[in-house]
Order: C-alpha cells, then structure tokens, then sequence
C-alpha cells in the first residue's frame, strides 16, 4: 500500500469516527504508540474496536499509579501530572523507545507517531470539571524529523462517563487530522469538533511545531479557536507562542490594558508604565505574582465584518516586540472580562483604561440581555478586589483634562458612578503627557497610508523601525 497521507480526503465529507480509526489502521505505514493517564484507554479503543490496529498499535499504557508513572517519566518539579510539561515527557519518552525497539532497516516505510494525553476528569463532587493535555508526535515520511501538536482541553460535561466519551472522540479526530490534514491546519482544528458537542469541550491552547507547520504561526490559530467559538479568550507571549491562560493567570494579580493597538502607540505605553507605578504603591502587590496584559476583543478585531488575518499579525507583532503578554477575547463587555478572571484568581484586578471606556460602560443598552440589567452587571464587574485606573481626556470644547472628578454620566446613573468613586473603585492617573494625549492610532493610521511623515515619534522605541522594515499596516518603503 502505499504512503497516502494529507489532502485527500474532501472536507465537506465527514467520515464517521469508525471510518477515521480504520483509515488509519488500514495504512500499513502507520504505526505508533498510545500512551494515556486519567482518563483510561479512550482514544486507543476505538483503534482496537474498528479491527486491523495490529498493523497500526505499537503499543498502549496508562501509567495511573503516580509512583510508577515517576518512574517511567521522571518526577515534575511542581508535583503535578496534569500539565503541558508532562505530555511533552510522555511524548518524547515513548517515541525514543519505539525508535529505540523497532528495526529501521526492517521497517523503512514506517512512519512512527506518538499519541499521549494526562487528564483529569470531574471530580465526585462535581466541583471541578475537570481538563487535560493531548498530544501528537508523528512523521509524514520516514526520514523526517517528528512535527507535533498538542493541545490543552477544559471539560464542561458534568459526567465522568460523558467526558472519556468525548476525549476518545477527539483523540482519533487529533490523530486523523495530524495524517491528513496536516497541510491545512486550520482545517484541522474544526475537525477536532467532528462527532462532538461543542458544548462538551473548550480548547483553550494549542500549538503546532516541528517541520510540517514552520510556516504556521501558533498566535493566527489561536485567533482561530476564539473565532470558531472553541474558547472565549487566549493567550500568547513575547516569543509569539501560546499560553495556557489558566496556568498564566492563577492566583495573580492582574493588570489589564483594552485597546485596539493599531498600532501601539506611546499612550498605550505610558497608560501601562503609569498603571504599573500606582499598583507597586498599593499593599501586597508583588511584582513576581503579577501579570500585565494588552487585551484586544475579537468584535474590535471584526469592526470591517470580518476578521483581518494580515492586520490582526501586524498588532501581535508590535506588542510582542515591546515584550508584551496579548489577549484576544470574545468579551465585548468587560464585566465578562472581569469574569473570565476570577475564575483563576482572587487576588488584585485592575482595569487600565481611558475616561471614554469608562463613560461606555456605563451604558445601559449593553445590559439589556441581563435580568438585572446595569445593577447586575456592574455587581459582576466591581467585585472587592477590581479596581479601574483611570487615564484622562483632554476636552475638546475648553482644552480642559476630564478624569474621574469631572466625568460625566447619565443624570439616571450619577449616583451609582458615585458610589463606586467614593468608594476608592476609580482610580485616576495623575502623572502624564498632554502632548501624548493628542495621538490617536487611527489619525497615525492614516499617515502610515497616506505615506505622510511625522508619526514615528508619536510611537514607542523601535516600533516604528518595525512597522518600515515589515512594512506594516499599509506602510510603502520609497522607490
């Protein structure tokens, strides 16, 4: 038989996940190992169920026992066993020791794969849901180096039974996408869905690496998972890859920047160093227990109807380039966004934003979907430990500066503004630039196009180098 891999299936034709499995067992190239942790043998029964997989197993394990999986492993220096660093483990481990056993020479067709995943399902008192680490090592060819994918689930079934249902199904979904999908990546993550509820699951990371995917860019398919409505919100660092937000945001403090970032300017950064100054003030703020992150909506994302792929690229590599943690979210309120965090942290949140935000949020009509309307969502919002810094405006009608003192809200809703300014809610930054407070990303925007000169100096260090150098948002190097 011979090596039949990516692009030949048609996508608008589902196979059923017993016609997935058998695909896969029936390709006599294909061969690998499975090795699965807290969740039993989900993914690898159904291989067994649809007949041929003598051809196609390896191997399979689950090291439940903490000590004996130790020892096969290696201890984690944290003690956990449901982490990214476990999978990577288990891949690498598992697939050296199929190296390792099986004869090359005997076997030059072979193209060797390793399927983990180290999950943890509901608890039995139905508190916590429960989540998990999967993962895929594997080669096209037989002389390639391994390319892999691996991803980061959140359960949302109540029933134990129902989420090993659910992880198997995605588990040979993951499998048939990496064979046969691989050349379209974006393809694969809406085949991870096939069979399942969308409900059930959340995907909140994933990353693709090795050779098949070095043109990939992990950050556009983070963008993807909140565009499909796989998650509400993710992450990704300085280096361009992406975070697992539960593990960046646990028990610390916040500090949070909203803002379309078209480009980052020096406002955006004095909003963020000034944000900074006032919290290392405040009690118990620990710097090393403290993360800042620039936060873009996805509607901000969407304002032309659709999502602007080249345009989105252009934002994450400016804030990357000054160092900078990037959230994309489907929060178009921030009460939600404020939510979204407390579901990791107790501890300090802050809200960095300017007087027009603040005036937009107390808008009613965002608040009409909610029982409890504005009063609701503001006893989400101004929870005891959210506190808004507050950037000024300068008045366009006097020339004044509008801050929390002199902001104006609706006659209806004055006494509510109130309560939580006295109440030390709202906090104003008192240090900063008039001149910096004149510039605006869309009027920098138009210069970029325009071919204009004069906004270099309105950005911060290095970020107009870069904007030239890459020719960003339309910028046109000269003849």
């Amino acid at each position: 038989m011979p090596i039949e891999l990516a692009g030949d299936q048609p996508f608008e034709n589902t196979p059923s996940l017993e016609a997935k499995a058998l695909r896969i067992n029936l390709n006599r190239n294909i061969y690998g190992t499975f090795a699965e942790i807290g969740a039993g043998q989900e993914v690898a029964r159904h291989f067994f169920r649809c007949g041929g997989a003598s051809g196609t197993i390896a191997k399979t394990m689950s090291a439940y026992d903490k000590d004996f999986s130790d020892a096969i492993y290696g201890r984690e220096d944290d003690g956990r066993y449901v982490t990214e660093s476990r999978l990577n483990k288990m891949l690498e481990w598992e697939t050296a020791l199929l190296e390792k056993r099986i004869d090359r020479e005997k076997n030059k067709d072979k193209l060797f794969f390793t399927f983990a995943n180290t999950v943890t399902t509901i608890d039995f008192a139905k508190k916590f849901k429960g989540h998990g680490w999967m993962g895929i090592r594997f080669q096209t060819k037989p002389d390639e180096p391994y390319s892999m994918i691996t991803t980061h689930v959140r359960f949302k079934e109540n029933d134990a039974k129902a989420q090993q249902m659910s992880l198997g199904v995605m588990g040979v979904n993951l499998i048939y996408g990496a064979f046969y999908q691989n050349d379209r990546p974006k393809r694969i993550l809406q085949y991870l869905f096939d069979h399942i509820d969308i409900e059930a699951i959340e995907i909140d990371t994933i990353n693709f690496s090795g050779p098949l995917f070095k043109d990939i860019d992990n950050r556009l398919l983070s963008l993807e998972l909140v565009r499909l409505g796989m998650t509400e919100a993710v992450m990704f660092g300085p280096d361009g890859n992406n975070l697992l937000p539960a593990r960046e945001l646990y028990k610390k403090n916040i500090i949070a920047l909203r803002g379309s970032f078209k480009p980052v300017t020096k406002v955006n950064m004095e909003m963020y160093q000034k944000s900074l100054e006032i919290f290392e003030k405040e009690p118990d703020s620990d710097p090393e227990k403290t993360i800042v992150i620039f936060e873009i909506t996805l509607s901000n994302l969407m304002s032309t109807g659709e999502i602007d792929e080249e345009d989105f690229m252009h934002r994450a590599r400016l804030l990357c380039s000054l160092g900078q943690t990037v959230m994309i979210s489907n929060f178009k309120e921030y009460y939600r966004l404020v939510e979204y965090f407390s579901e990791y942290t107790q501890k300090k949140i802050r809200l960095t934003m300017g007087v027009n935000n603040l005036i937009e949020i107390f808008n009613e009509k965002y608040y009409r979907h909610l029982s409890g309307g504005i009063l609701e969502a503001f006893g989400k919002l101004f929870f005891k430990n959210l506190k808004v810094y507050l950037y000024p405006i300068i008045n366009p009608k006097n020339g004044g500066i509008i801050d929390s003192n002199s902001i104006r809200v609706h006659p209806r809703l004055k006494e509510l503004y109130n309560f939580f300014k006295y109440n030390d809610k709202v906090v104003d930054i008192l240090e900063y630039s008039t001149d910096d407070m004149k510039i605006y990303s869309k009027d920098i925007l138009d210069q970029i196009k325009a071919g204009e000169s004069g906004w270099e100096n309105k950005l911060p260090p290095g970020v107009s180098k870069l904007i030239k150098s890459k020719q960003l948002f339309g910028y046109r190097l000269e003849k």
